[in-house]
């Protein structure tokens, strides 16, 4: 399994979405697996389609949460659905799901 976290510099829920990540990994049985964090600019914005804000989360190649995406990759924040409301990070629930998928 091949995890992405894709993030726009400096970005202020890149914390709290690794640590999110990174529990979800554990609790799912993948407390080996590496999460790989890519830095995005606003020059390579257009070459990484599958950026749709920071932080974007990639589980082999493709993001569990693109239905919620409000449009094409922007060099912005991304503000996630969660079960208390919105966040800037999935939920680790909504981690832990995508990743049994």
């Amino acid at each position: 399994m091949r995890i992405e976290l894709l993030v726009v510099p400096n970005c202020p829920h890149e914390d709290i979405a690794s640590t999110r990540l990174r529990q979800a990994l554990d609790d799912t049985g993948h407390t080996g697996t590496p999460v790989e964090v890519r830095t995005v600019i606003a020059e390579t914005v257009d070459a990484t389609p599958q950026f749709a804000g920071s932080p974007t989360i990639l589980i082999d190649g493709a993001d569990p949460f693109a239905e919620q995406a409000t449009g094409p990759g922007a060099f912005s924040c991304r503000v996630y659905r969660c079960e208390a409301g919105l966040s800037g990070a999935p939920s680790v629930e909504q981690l832990r799901r995508a990743l049994r998928r």
